[in-house]
């Protein structure tokens, strides 16, 4: 059966009305809601990232402690979360993608068992960005974890002993593709993506079962509606360059679409009563703008789909014709503001996103960092209001654009806590020069077109960790950052919000005030995210990864020098002297108060 066949016949045998609830994703929606466990990597399907667990607060913890510490047994960037499942913690590392399961019910939480897969290690320089991985799925109805691995295979362990259930081909590393992202279950459906953007691949996002592995369906991020997804029942757009048939060929040149890029290894969320997944694509193929003339749809956009079928309710491009790499892959968060279902995004082009995610609607967008290679979005067209001289080419070297390349935040997850209304972002502020050059196609060989510098933005500082108001669209308290503030956040009804450095701090700072009320040096530098769990012995605990890498920390994970301030895509530039701050090594640090459990 033919891939178009079978998108279509599972449309059929699903349905396509949307509020269909999927009885296992009211399984996890049902584990989430007891808030001592932790059992998706964003706790909740909304990826708030909120914990309601109180005993550590406020007025306590300047008094956290570390509990216990364990090694991964990598070097490289550490990224993503363990998850908590009643009392076994899983716990994921970088390349080769270890996978730990921890008892919580003994003194240092001890291995129950561990798995190490196969995998070959001519992927790790297929990697543009690092061997991170962003972290687990667990599965309640065939007790299941799922990694996507570097090299291409989707694994199934038994959670209870760690023995493969089943693992299956989805990307060919030889042709430039990897995974990196964290997959989503929703019901049977286990959604994955794919990594691979500056090698000229064909984003997508592709449904596994996750009984056996069998593929379900597969929709790409360019090309034609029906590779796509898009159908009759798709939400018309709003905006008039969004409307017109085959958007996905026609708005790119030639047959370049088809190594358009627009890569799907950010995070996920998910509606249960719209039955919808949020997703976003990344930058279209090569960063030479001049060899794609055209909007380059669907790249660079937010997407919601039906987890079963695939098939798109709506989808918005927030950079048409991407000539400075501002992936759209970052995290989508669904939030509620009185009747209104919305979602916010911090894309990597400056501008922070609140739509309504029932249609794609833009309700603000306005920016969260000094952005200058455009004015603003106009609300009326949904496009950006571009500075013409900040437009990158192969004609000359275009200096001084904010945001740089690896954007005013990058993949590391914002966080909302319904206390304040507020969102809490983890931001760097980077700026760079970008020409544009001619660049070949070969299978499996860097596509990238460009040549970046980046380098501190206003203020010299390299990063904040601010508060945001969703509705106004307006920065509430900020914290500047020497570094990066390149690690995930997580709020809690303790009033706190947790997020970590690049230096290695996790803080702890007070929700409405910014003010910080605890901080502690983990052995390397954060770009993982905090999580927190009620162990058996009744207590709270607060966890991190530390391991400094991911694109902000190449130089440190890979051993680049910082001579030639474009390596790494740019990135030595701004952050040639991490190493300075930082060593590699993957190290989960779990902290927790003194005394016994509150009751």
């Amino acid at each position: 059966m033919n891939r178009v066949t079978r998108f279509t016949s599972w449309a059929v045998v699903a349905g396509l009305a949307v509020g269909a609830v999927a009885s296992n994703a009211q399984d996890l929606q049902t584990m989430s809601k007891n808030a001592n466990q932790w059992v998706m990597t964003g706790r909740t399907y909304d990826l708030q990232r909120y914990s309601p667990l109180d005993q550590i607060n406020t007025s306590n913890v300047k008094n956290l402690h570390v509990a216990w510490t364990m090694s991964t047994g990598t070097l490289r960037g550490h990224e993503g979360n363990p998850l908590v499942v009643g009392s076994t913690m899983y716990l994921h590392s970088s390349f080769p993608n270890k996978v730990y399961a921890l008892d919580l019910t003994k003194p240092g939480a001890p291995q129950k068992w561990q798995f190490t897969p196969e995998q070959s290690a001519e992927a790790i320089p297929i990697a543009c960005c690092d061997v991170v991985n962003r972290g687990l799925a667990y599965d309640p109805k065939t007790d299941r974890l799922f990694i996507e691995l570097l090299a291409g295979d989707v694994l199934a362990l038994d959670a209870k002993t760690g023995k493969q259930a089943w693992r299956v081909h989805n990307v060919d590393f030889k042709k430039g593709e990897t995974m990196t992202n964290a997959p989503m279950v929703v019901d049977d459906v286990l959604l994955t993506g794919i990594s691979g953007g500056e090698f000229g691949v064909r984003g997508r996002i592709t449904a596994f079962s996750t009984q056996d592995g069998k593929e379900l369906w597969r929709t790409y991020s360019t090309g034609p509606d029906k590779d796509v997804g898009i159908t009759e029942n798709t939400l018309k757009s709003p905006y008039p360059s969004a409307q017109g048939k085959d958007l996905g060929v026609s708005t790119w040149q030639g047959d370049e679409w088809q190594r358009g890029g627009g890569t799907t290894w950010g995070w996920y969320s998910y509606d249960p009563a719209l039955n919808l997944f949020y997703h976003g694509s990344g930058n279209p193929g090569t960063w030479n703008p001049d060899q794609r003339p055209g909007d380059n749809k669907w790249s660079m956009s937010l997407w919601a789909q039906n987890p079963k079928t695939g098939e798109v309710r709506w989808v918005y491009q927030m950079t048409p014709h991407d000539a400075w790499d501002y992936d759209g892959v970052n995290e989508n968060v669904l939030f509620d503001h009185g009747s209104q279902k919305l979602l916010a995004h911090f894309d990597r082009n400056g501008f922070g996103y609140t739509l309504d995610r029932t249609t794609g609607k833009l309700v603000t967008a306005k920016p969260y960092g000094p952005t200058n290679w455009a004015k603003s979005i106009d609300m009326t067209t949904g496009r950006p209001v571009e500075d013409p001289t900040k437009r990158t080419t192969a004609k000359g070297n275009t200096e001084g654009i904010c945001p740089a390349a690896i954007g005013f935040k990058d993949q590391q997850p914002s966080a909302y806590s319904p206390q304040t209304g507020l969102f809490y972002v983890p931001t760097n502020n980077i700026c760079m020069d970008y020409e544009g050059v001619e660049v070949k196609y070969a299978a499996g060989q860097p596509y990238v077109g460009a040549i970046v510098r980046m380098f501190p933005g206003p203020g010299g500082n390299r990063g904040a960790f601010i508060a945001w108001d969703p509705m106004a669209g307006a920065i509430k308290w900020s914290i500047k950052e020497n570094l990066a503030a390149y690690g995930g956040a997580m709020t809690t009804g303790g009033g706190l919000v947790f997020y970590g450095t690049m230096e290695g701090w996790l803080k702890a700072v007070d929700a409405k005030t910014g003010t910080v009320l605890w901080q502690f040096k983990t052995p390397s530098g954060i770009i993982g995210n905090p999580m927190t769990y009620v162990a058996p012995d009744g207590k709270q605990y607060v966890a991190i990864l530390s391991g400094i890498g991911g694109w902000a920390g190449i130089g440190v994970a890979a051993g680049i020098g910082a001579e030639d301030p474009t390596a790494g895509l740019g990135a030595l530039g701004a952050f040639g002297d991490a190493g300075s701050y930082s060593n590699q090594g993957g190290v989960l640090t779990v902290f927790a108060l003194d005394g016994p459990a509150k009751k």
